[in-house]
């Protein structure tokens, strides 16, 4: 692989990580005031709602980007522009048909799921479905013309456009969850109103990005159309051909990934079911954890998930022109790039959890959350992993096994999630642990194929080693510093913003040694 090539694989992976980051540190910021508005209550139907929208989501509209980009890729690198533009034309109606139907099922379906699927043990939770229902379609069109983008190895209008989206939906979210939640004060669904104010923000932000990735493409349609023109190629796939190509590399890609967003929803069913009639509150329960546990954690996951979209149409090129070595090369440079924030960020939780979420989540059971987020932690290292080793398989047209490898593991997590409800007192940690085991599976089922396939072998040593020694470093002095600091002054917004800074310095400066050395 040229340094060039080698350059721009990075830059535009780093590119999107860096507005992962940014889009989910603007989700915490907001989710904050926002949960605090709509209620421990509110926020468990709200989280609720969303796993329901996710399946939804990714069932119609999540595979489409990535298998979007993986078949645009593969001609661009062969200058087969016809073809290219008949990906883009097959990929928008398939987006209309399948996001269309699930707003549909999703609209008029809400009260079947309430009522039946969670057997009313969610009260409410039909009404901020309806709300998310159009977001579907919205999000299915948005889907293939970040796909069309990205698919180029550019990053840039799919970055953009999850930021603007990122920042439309706090504003909007907060906002009508505060007026919905004041205007229903009385009702005995006031919780689920604030929750579906809170879900008005998602379709608004995915509205703008929408707005916003249409008009780049509008003004970059004319030289692409220049070079549709050029291209002098004959052989150019039939509509039916294309659109069986699309449904076989987005269907591995949506099953794969329902595979673990059904975890979700499986386990809040198993949870509202099973812990019904014990001395627990179930809304409240389901709140924390997809606060104080799964808004932290999905902050360094994201990063993972933008650099796998990044590497899969670049090693899907790669693996067109049969180079190999370049393609174990970007799996590589992505571990690596995703290791040295997983691995800070896995100890960190362990480190500053308690004053983290006592800072964050101040209405909410800090003990709860601080068990729960040190539980779970190492699930950040794991899912980086399995992201981006399912993504090199993609990448070389290996879609059914991360399929396969997701459902060993979900069927896996079923029942050890279920063994741990119905038999122990571990209540809502029985769904962190579970959500901890799900990722090493496929991480390790994924590299034994990967081995097998391409020859790949992960350099440990490259990978881990400065990450860890770095981390370690940090995690001594970020304690020694929080506990100082808050010795002396008493405040813990004080103590750990000191720590924190203490935390950057002390793990990018040995990080800054190890590459000077050229040991990273």
């Amino acid at each position: 692989m040229s340094e060039d090539k080698k350059q721009r694989f990075i830059v535009h992976g780093g590119i999107l990580a860096i507005a992962s980051i940014l889009v989910k540190i603007i989700g915490m910021l907001y989710r904050i005031p926002m949960l605090n508005i709509i209620g421990s209550k509110g926020t468990g139907i709200y989280g609720t709602a969303f796993n329901l929208y996710n399946i939804m989501l990714v069932l119609s509209s999540f595979g489409l980007p990535i298998a979007i980009s993986a078949l645009i890729s593969t001609r661009f690198v062969k200058h087969r522009f016809k073809s290219a533009r008949k990906v883009m034309v097959c990929s928008l109606v398939v987006a209309t048909v399948t996001g269309g139907i699930a707003s549909v099922l999703l609209f008029f379906g809400a009260d079947f799921i309430e009522n039946v699927i969670y057997g009313g043990g969610v009260c409410g939770v039909a009404i901020p479905l309806r709300v998310l229902a159009p977001t579907v379609f919205v999000v299915a069109i948005l889907g293939v013309l970040r796909g069309f983008f990205q698919g180029q190895e550019t990053m840039i209008p799919t970055a953009v456009s999850q930021i603007i989206e990122q920042l439309v939906n706090a504003v909007v979210s907060i906002a009508a969850g505060y007026i919905l939640v004041n205007v229903f004060r009385e009702s005995e669904n006031a919780a689920a109103y604030g929750a579906a104010g809170s879900t008005l923000g998602t379709l608004a932000g995915a509205l703008a990005a929408l707005i916003f990735v249409a008009f780049i493409y509008f003004v970059y349609r004319p030289t692409f159309m220049r070079m549709v023109r050029k291209d002098k190629s004959t052989k150019i796939e039939s509509d039916g051909r294309m659109y069986r190509l699309i449904a076989m590399t987005m269907i591995p890609i949506i099953l794969s990934q329902t595979f673990y967003q059904i975890s979700a929803v499986i386990d809040d069913i198993m949870f509202s079911n099973i812990m019904a009639g014990r001395i627990v509150s179930i809304e409240t329960d389901l709140g924390n954890y997809n606060s104080s546990y799964g808004l932290l954690v999905g902050i360094p996951q994201a990063i993972a998930s933008a650099m796998a979209a990044s590497l899969l149409p670049s090693v899907a090129a790669s693996y067109a022109l049969e180079k190999y070595s370049a393609i174990n090369e970007k799996i590589d440079g992505t571990l690596k790039a995703n290791m040295l924030v997983a691995v800070p960020s896995f100890v960190g939780f362990m480190i500053v959890g308690q004053p983290i979420i006592k800072l964050l989540f101040a209405s909410y059971d800090s003990a709860l959350g601080v068990a729960m987020l040190r539980l779970g932690a190492v699930s950040v290292v794991f899912y980086c992993l399995s992201t981006v080793t399912s993504a090199g398989l993609q990448g070389m047209n290996m879609m059914n096994k991360p399929v396969k490898h997701s459902l060993i593991s979900v069927l896996v997590h079923v029942v050890l999630v279920f063994i741990l409800l119905k038999f122990t007192d571990m209540g809502i940690f029985a769904l962190v642990l579970g959500n901890t085991t799900f990722p090493i599976i496929i991480f390790v089922m994924n590299l034994m194929e990967l081995r097998r396939y391409s020859g790949y072998r992960m350099d440990y040593e490259k990978i881990f080693l400065a990450p860890c020694i770095c981390a370690l470093i940090m995690g001594a002095a970020t304690w020694l510093t929080y506990k100082g600091v808050y010795t002396m002054v008493g405040s813990n917004v004080v103590a750990l913003m000191s720590a924190l800074a203490v935390a950057g310095v002390t793990y990018f400066g040995p990080i800054l040694i190890f590459r000077k050395k050229g040991l990273y």
